[in-house]
C-alpha cells in the first residue's frame, strides 16, 4: 500500500483494529497521551479542538471501557483529519509507539475474497489483493487442499460446477511474512436461470436474486418434508424458514427437512432470504399432511381439485423511468431514489428490470420500443414513471426532460398508447404505476382517440387522484416521493396486485402531511388473483423467453474488472458498477507501486463528449462527491470514483484514458511523471441498444398522434348498468374514464378535502414542506418550498356541467 494513499485516508476510515491499538497506547501514555495530542491539534485551525471538546473526551473515563482517545480521534475525523495529519501530530508529540500503529505492515491484504452464491455453469471469480515491501505470492485453497495452478490474486473457475461448492481461502507470502485471507463460502445452485449463456456473475451486479422457489407438497404422517429455495448474490444470502408467518427455530439453511411428519406440521411455508442490505421472500406454499388412512380414492381427487389454481407468468419485464433533470421545467429529486428502490424490489420478484434516468422524448419512445420487444403472450409487463406529467380527457402523458415550455401531447408520451401496444402482445398482466401530476394541461387541447381492447388484466396505480398533484418531500438529502415511500413497504407482499395497492392507499391515507392533498387512485379490470409474486413458467414460450433474456442481458452486462500494468512497475485495478441501466460507475485503485515511488495516483479522463461529464465531479475520493449516493455502500473503499450518466447518448464504443501520475523520492523536484493507457470497454449497459437513434415509425408514436374522433369520445364513462365500487366513501369523478373500458374497477382513497383530492390554492402543507413536483407546466408558477397548487382557470360551474353531462354513456 503506498504511503501517499495511507496519508490521504480519513481517520474515520481506519480499520477498527488499528484504531483500537492506537487508543490503547494514547490512553496509557501520561506525558505523550491524548491530552497532549489534543493541545497540539487545538493549535491547528483546520481541526481546532476546543476546551469543551477536551472536557467531553475526559468524561469518557467514567464510562465502562470508555476511551478519551477514541472520542478525540472521532472528533478529528469528523473535521476532515487524515492519517497523514495524525502522523504529523504524533511525530510532534514524540510518541513512537503510537506512530508505529499507523505504519503499514510488511504485508497487508487490501481486498478480501467475498462469499457468493451463483448458478451452476456461470463464472466464479474470487479476489484477494495484497501489497508488501517485496513481490507477493498467492496460493488458493479449497478447505485444506491446494487449488491446482491458483497462483494469482484472482481465482477463476469457468464454468463453475456443483462440485466446486465449498469454502475457499488464500495464502499470501511476501518474503518471510505470511498472511491468510478470510474464508469465502461458495454456494452453487443447480437451476436454469434466465440469463445469457456464459454470462459471468458480475453481470448481475451482486444483488440478491431468487433462483429457486419452494413447491407445495401433499404428504402423509410419518413421511419426510423437504422444501428447497435458493438465491444468488454476493455476499452469500442468509435463510430463515417460516410456517404460518412464524420463524421456525434453527431452520436457517437453503433446504428445510422435517422427518417423521405429524399433523401439526401442515400449514403455509415460505423462506426469508436476506443479506446485509436486502431482504426478499419466496412464494408461500401449502404443505398438506394427511393421515395415511384419512383420504383416498375420489375424496383425495376432490380435495386436490379444491385447492386454488396457481397462476403463472411466462416472464416478467419492468421498465422504470425517472425524469428529474428537466431542461425547461423545475428540477426534481425523488425520481432517482424511487427508481433505484423499485428496481431492487422488482429484481427480488424475478422481474427483468430496465431502469433509466433523464430521457428525452426520442429516448423515451425508443426505450418503450425495446420494452415492447421483451413482451409476448403471458408476460407480466410493468411500467413505472416518475417525473412531470399531466392528464387530459382520461389520457395520461409523461413529460420528457427536453419538453418545451409549454408542452403539448406531441412532445410527450401517452400512457394509453403504450397500453394498446402491450395488449397486442397478449400479455398476462399490465401494470402501470404513474408517479406524476394529473392536472389538466390548459395548453393542450388535443384529444387522442386510443381504442383499447376490453381485457381483464389491466391495473393502474396513480400516485394521486384526478386533477391533483403528486408530491415529493422537501429535504436536503435524497428521499422517496410520497407514493414510493409507502409502495416499497408493500410491493413484496404475496397478494393480488390490487390488494397490495389498496393497502398502500390505506397507508398513504394515514400520512398527516398529505391528508386531503394527495390520494392514491386505483383503476383495475383484473379479474384473476394475479400477483407480482407469481412464479415464472415459460411453457411453450421457453425458447422465446431465453431469446428475450439474452436481449435483456445484453443491455445489462458490466465490463469485466481489469488490472493495468504500467512501465514504472505500478499496477492499477479498474472496476465497474451499475447504479442504473444508463449510469455506470468507474473506480480506480492502486494495487502495487514501486518502492522508491513516494506518491502515486491514477485517474480516468478523455471521455466521449456524448456523455457530457463534468470534470469537477470525476476522480473523487468518496462516491458521494461524484454524485453516487445510492450505490456508495456497495463500492470498495480507498478508490477514486467517477460516475457516467446518460449512457443512452453514447454513439460509439466507450474509450477513455487511465492516467497514472507519480513522484520518486530520488528526484530533486516534486514534479510528477505521467503514464497513460487507453481503455476500450465497448458499449456498456443500455448504450448497446442505441436509444439515441431517430425514432422509428412505430405504432407508439402513431397512436400518440391519432386525431380525436367524436364518435369515440374519451370523456364518456360507464352507465348505471356497470356500477363501480368506491372505497372509504370518497368522491369519484367519472369525467375522465375511457369508454373502451366500461368494466374498470376504480378505487380512490382520500381523506380531508371535499371531492377527495381537491384543495384551495391558499392551502399550505403545515405538517412538512414540499417541493411542487410531477405537475403540468401549464398550471405551474415559480416553485417554492411551500406547495401552493394553482387551480385551473375554468369557472367551477362550467366544470360541474361538463362532469354531469359526461355521465351519459354513448352506445357502442
Amino acid at each position: 500500500m503506498s504511503d501517499s494513499l495511507e496519508r490521504s485516508t480519513k481517520i474515520n476510515s481506519l480499520k477498527e483494529s488499528i484504531v483500537k491499538k492506537l487508543c490503547e497506547v494514547l490512553d496509557k501514555s501520561s506525558n505523550k497521551g491524548w491530552r497532549k495530542l489534543g493541545e497540539i491539534v487545538s493549535s491547528d485551525r483546520r481541526f481546532k479542538v476546543s476546551s469543551d471538546d477536551m472536557e467531553m473526551c475526559s468524561l469518557r473515563v467514567l464510562e465502562v471501557e470508555g476511551s478519551p482517545s477514541l472520542t478525540l480521534l472521532r472528533l478529528m475525523g469528523e473535521r476532515g483529519c487524515t492519517t497523514g495529519h495524525l502522523m504529523d501530530y504524533l511525530q510532534t508529540l514524540g510518541n513512537s509507539d503510537a506512530l508505529q500503529c499507523l505504519k503499514p505492515p510488511a504485508l497487508q491484504i487490501l481486498i478480501q475474497p467475498q462469499s457468493v452464491a451463483l448458478i451452476c455453469g456461470h463464472n466464479l471469480r474470487l479476489s484477494c489483493h495484497a501489497v508488501g515491501k517485496s513481490p507477493v505470492q498467492y496460493q488458493w485453497f479449497k478447505s485444506r487442499e491446494e487449488v491446482p495452478n491458483s497462483f494469482s490474486p484472482e481465482l477463476l473457475i469457468s464454468p463453475v460446477q456443483l462440485k466446486d461448492a465449498g469454502f475457499y481461502i488464500c495464502r499470501v507470502n511476501c518474503g518471510d511474512a505470511c498472511e491468510f485471507s478470510q474464508w469465502a463460502q461458495v454456494d452453487v445452485l443447480n437451476v436454469t436461470m434466465s440469463y445469457a449463456p456464459g454470462q459471468s456473475y458480475q453481470s448481475i451486479d451482486g444483488r440478491l436474486k431468487l433462483a429457486i422457489h419452494p413447491q407445495s407438497q401433499r404428504l402423509h404422517v410419518g413421511e419426510t418434508l423437504q422444501l428447497e429455495c435458493g438465491a444468488v448474490g454476493r455476499p452469500i444470502p442468509r435463510y430463515q424458514w417460516h410456517r404460518n408467518g412464524v420463524p421456525i427455530p434453527k431452520a436457517t439453511k437453503r433446504k428445510l427437512m422435517i422427518p417423521q411428519l405429524m399433523q401439526d406440521h401442515h400449514g403455509r411455508y415460505r423462506c426469508e432470504i436476506s443479506s446485509s442490505t436486502e431482504r426478499m421472500w419466496t412464494n408461500e406454499v401449502d404443505v398438506v399432511i394427511d393421515d395415511i388412512y384419512a383420504i383416498g380414492g375420489d375424496s383425495c381427487e376432490l380435495f386436490l381439485n379444491s385447492l386454488p389454481e396457481q397462476l403463472y407468468a411466462t416472464d416478467k419485464v419492468a421498465l422504470l423511468i425517472g425524469n428529474l433533470s428537466y431542461q425547461n421545467h423545475p428540477q426534481l429529486k425523488a425520481p432517482m431514489v424511487d427508481v433505484y428502490d423499485l428496481t431492487n424490489l422488482l429484481r427480488q420478484l424475478n422481474f427483468k428490470v430496465v431502469s433509466l434516468l433523464d430521457l428525452t422524448e426520442s429516448e423515451m419512445r425508443n426505450a418503450v420500443d425495446e420494452f415492447l420487444l421483451l413482451l409476448h403472450k403471458g408476460v407480466y409487463g410493468l411500467l413505472y414513471y416518475a417525473g412531470h406529467g399531466y392528464e387530459n380527457y382520461g389520457n395520461s402523458f409523461m413529460v420528457p426532460v427536453d419538453a418545451p415550455n409549454p408542452y403539448h401531447s406531441a412532445n410527450c408520451l401517452c400512457v394509453q398508447s403504450i397500453l394498446k401496444l402491450m395488449q397486442e402482445k397478449e400479455t398476462g398482466l399490465n401494470v402501470f404505476l404513474l408517479d406524476m401530476c394529473r392536472k389538466r394541461n390548459i395548453h393542450d387541447e388535443s384529444t387522442p382517440n386510443i381504442v383499447l381492447r376490453v381485457t381483464a388484466n389491466i391495473v393502474f396505480g396513480y400516485a394521486t387522484c384526478q386533477d391533483a398533484e403528486a408530491f415529493e418531500l422537501s429535504s436536503t438529502g435524497f428521499t422517496n416521493g410520497v407514493f414510493v415511500k409507502f409502495l416499497k413497504k408493500r410491493l413484496l407482499d404475496d397478494e393480488k396486485i390490487t390488494v397490495v395497492l389498496d393497502r398502500v392507499a390505506e397507508d398513504m391515507g394515514q400520512f398527516d402531511a398529505t391528508k386531503g392533498k394527495q390520494a392514491l387512485e386505483i383503476r383495475s379490470s383484473l379479474s384473476e388473483r394475479r400477483a407480482l409474486t407469481d412464479p415464472i413458467l415459460p411453457g411453450d414460450s421457453e425458447d422465446l423467453v431465453h431469446a428475450h433474456s439474452r436481449q435483456w442481458a445484453k443491455a445489462h452486462e458490466l465490463p469485466e474488472s481489469m488490472s493495468l500494468n504500467f512501465d514504472c512497475g505500478a499496477q492499477i485495478k479498474l472496476g465497474f458498477a451499475a447504479e442504473f441501466s444508463n449510469v455506470l460507475v468507474i473506480y480506480t485503485h492502486i494495487v502495487k507501486k514501486p518502492e522508491d515511488m513516494s506518491f502515486c495516483q491514477a485517474h480516468v479522463t478523455d471521455f466521449s463528449l456524448d456523455l457530457d461529464v463534468d470534470p469537477k465531479e470525476m476522480n473523487r475520493e468518496t462516491p458521494e462527491e461524484t454524485g453516487i449516493y445510492l450505490l456508495s455502500s456497495s463500492l470498495p473503499q480507498h478508490c477514486l470514483y467517477t460516475r457516467l450518466s446518460s449512457l443512452q447518448k453514447l454513439r460509439e464504443e466507450l474509450v477513455f484514458t487511465v492516467c497514472l501520475q507519480g513522484t520518486f523520492a530520488a528526484m530533486d523536484d516534486d514534479h510528477p511523471i505521467f503514464w497513460t493507457k487507453s481503455v476500450n470497454i465497448g458499449k456498456p449497459l443500455i448504450a448497446r441498444l442505441d436509444l439515441h437513434r431517430a425514432v422509428r415509425r412505430n405504432s407508439c408514436l402513431q397512436t400518440c398522434m391519432m386525431p380525436h374522433s367524436p364518435s369515440q369520445s374519451p370523456c364518456h364513462s360507464p352507465g348505471p348498468e356497470h356500477q363501480h365500487h368506491l372505497h372509504h366513501g370518497s368522491h369519484q369523478d367519472y369525467s375522465r374514464l375511457s369508454p373502451q373500458h366500461p368494466y374498470l374497477h376504480i378505487s380512490e382513497h382520500a381523506q380531508g378535502a371535499a371531492g377527495g383530492c381537491g384543495f384551495s390554492c391558499y392551502d399550505q402543507l403545515s405538517q412538512c414542506d414540499f417541493d411542487r413536483t410531477y405537475e403540468s407546466d401549464g398550471l405551474l408558477s415559480s416553485p417554492g418550498k411551500l406547495s401552493i397548487p394553482i387551480e385551473a382557470t375554468e369557472d367551477i360551474n362550467e366544470l360541474q356541467a361538463v362532469f354531469i353531462s359526461s355521465l351519459h354513456l354513448q352506445p357502442q
